[in-house]
């Protein structure tokens, strides 16, 4: 998909997205381009969809830490990638 197919898309998925009640993260004004700690390869968000990865990564640091977290709220961010925006969670996530 060209630069700009990608954005249109994401423009439209923008449109219908919305963050689930359980969500406590914070909500970012806008997206990003991210890259995928392992590959490297790269993926455009938007503010929802960074939102949203931010925490799945967050959660998933704390428990790689041995820290306490939520693992229900993490299966749940991934859950919402697949249904939101799958190719982004195959880029980004899978």
């Amino acid at each position: 998909m060209r630069q700009n197919e990608k954005l249109l898309h994401n423009m439209k998925e923008y449109e219908k997205q919305k963050l689930p009640k359980w969500f406590n993260g914070d909500l970012y004004d806008e997206g990003a381009e991210v890259q995928n700690r392992f590959s490297g390869e790269k993926y455009g968000l938007n503010n929802i969809e960074l939102s949203m990865y931010d925490f799945v990564i967050g959660a998933t640091m704390c428990m790689e830490m041995g820290m306490p977290c939520n693992v229900n709220e993490l299966r749940k961010g991934l859950d919402w990638f697949r249904k939101n925006n799958a190719e982004a969670y195959m880029v980004l996530l899978d």
